[in-house]
């Protein structure tokens, strides 16, 4: 009884992380296509900046819904990585991993540390100024400042290498995170190999523009 209960446990805990990954693959999605926009309109860039900016729905309840997400997903991770080490107390002289599983799935806590750093770079980079902006100093509304602040992050080319690697370790976390976000929830069917291939898919495209996202405004500076 104790075994199935832990056991029932676990799966829990992995649907879970598997939804949160999927709730977190979309917001990559719709974040990446905004950012895209920066490097065909200036414009529609600073307008759809300035839109997500000031609407209620966004700032009040989507983005701390995120703030919850991004937290959950990374405990979940830790929480679930040191139940599988204690569930191996043995340390084996010998292991051949790659026999076992991809370098990916092996490396997700690496690739995950690398994005949660990334992250906190990211913020001050960009979050925090931005609540400095608005409620700290509270600066009168600026719907043309998004852009150049936006351009400006990419002229350090020491940050903007920072973003590209992490941007590859992304699309390694991603490689094996997609997929197995499907297994755990379920998603096993005539459609699982189609989906596994759209995760691929994304794992590649998605940083890979954000590589060009980076690379573009900061030779263009």
């Amino acid at each position: 009884m104790a075994q199935s209960a832990l056991l029932n446990a676990s799966i829990l805990k992995k649907v879970a992380m598997a939804l949160s990954g999927i709730f977190l693959i979309t917001f990559l999605a719709l974040h990446v296509s905004l950012n895209f926009i920066s490097i065909i309109s200036e414009d529609v860039f600073n307008e759809a900046s300035h839109f997500m900016g000031y609407n209620p729905l966004i700032q009040y309840v989507m983005q701390p819904v995120l703030a919850v997400g991004v937290i959950f997903h990374f405990v979940m991770g830790f929480i679930l990585t040191a139940q599988n080490s204690a569930a191996r107390p043995i340390a084996y002289a010998k292991y051949n991993g790659a026999a076992n599983a991809s370098w990916t799935s092996r490396n997700m806590i690496i690739s995950g540390l690398v994005i949660l750093a990334f992250l906190g770079l990211h913020f001050y980079d960009f979050w925090f100024p931005e609540v400095s902006y608005k409620y700290i100093a509270g600066t009168a509304p600026d719907a043309t400042r998004y852009y150049g602040e936006l351009v400006h992050k990419f002229h350090d080319p020491i940050r903007t290498g920072i973003y590209c690697v992490s941007f590859v370790l992304l699309g390694f976390h991603l490689w094996h995170g997609f997929s197995s976000s499907l297994q755990s929830v379920g998603m096993h069917n005539k459609y699982s190999r189609f989906l596994s291939k759209i995760g691929y898919g994304f794992a590649v495209v998605v940083p890979a523009l954000f590589v060009i996202i980076a690379l573009v405004h900061h030779f263009n500076n």
